[in-house]
């Protein structure tokens, strides 16, 4: 039997009477970079927030890498939304990037030579090692959402599992995160990524995951990310899915 990277069964999560998935099955294997992508509310977020313990659902199971979260919790990085984060909390830059090797030396543990190494090694590959000792309030957008790739990479995880990590960042910021995550997939790295861009989806993407409360659709590229699929995901969008359907004829006809 394979082991797959990330595996949900069965599973329901409701907040109060409101469900926000349904009956949601889906198997990611390893080494693939993954888009997710819906309409907002189609519960991307929660299924994130799910598969890391954080949502308790009503029914369904979740397994990484064949086991339950718990038993492999450090195998896993998460970025959140920058909106989640309190920007105004002092702490600097590195203290944030040094805090993904807490699952390394335990929350109370002794950050040794090679933890400082290693944050600062991620921050220079994300461009932020003349910033780790500023205030992250001081930092912009783009800088902010480097700052929590560096974390995430100091954490040496084998799964990630990115929420919206190119939302009001500039086109160069944004090459920078996708080229850092190709990196990661070609060390055998597992990434999940929610993504609204749906014109660079073929680009950065290996697989696609389409939900709108129920999931529509998950696998290769060629396989799901098609006109029907996109339909039954954006439908009741149309100005998403005018933007899906010119995305496919756009690049896969080389149209301007």
């Amino acid at each position: 039997m394979m082991n797959f990277a990330l595996s949900v069964d069965s599973l329901h999560v409701s907040y109060g009477k409101t469900t926000v998935l349904w009956d949601v099955c889906f198997q990611i294997p390893k080494g693939v970079i993954v888009g997710v992508l819906g309409p907002n509310g189609a519960g991307k977020s929660t299924l994130f927030k799910t598969a890391l313990g954080l949502i308790r659902p009503l029914s369904g199971t979740v397994s990484v890498f064949g086991c339950p979260f718990h038993s492999v919790q450090k195998k896993i990085a998460y970025v959140p939304q920058r909106e989640s984060i309190d920007w105004d909390f002092p702490i600097t830059v590195e203290e944030v990037v040094l805090m993904g090797r807490y699952g390394k030396v335990g929350l109370f543990g002794r950050i040794r030579s090679a933890d400082r190494e290693a944050a600062s090694h991620a921050l220079d590959l994300v461009g932020m090692a003349m910033f780790a000792k500023r205030q992250i309030s001081e930092l912009s957008g783009g800088q902010q959402q480097r700052l929590f790739i560096a974390r995430a990479l100091v954490q040496e995880a084998d799964l990630l599992l990115l929420d919206e990590p190119f939302a009001g960042v500039d086109m160069a910021t944004e090459k920078v995160i996708i080229g850092l995550l190709q990196a990661q997939k070609q060390q055998g790295k597992t990434i999940l990524v929610i993504h609204h861009d749906l014109m660079t989806v073929e680009e950065y993407f290996d697989w696609a995951m389409l939900v709108n409360t129920r999931l529509i659709a998950c696998g290769p590229m060629k396989d799901v990310f098609h006109r029907e699929n996109l339909s039954r995901t954006f439908s009741k969008n149309q100005s998403l899915f005018d933007e899906a359907a010119f995305s496919l004829m756009k690049n896969r006809t080389g149209i301007l």
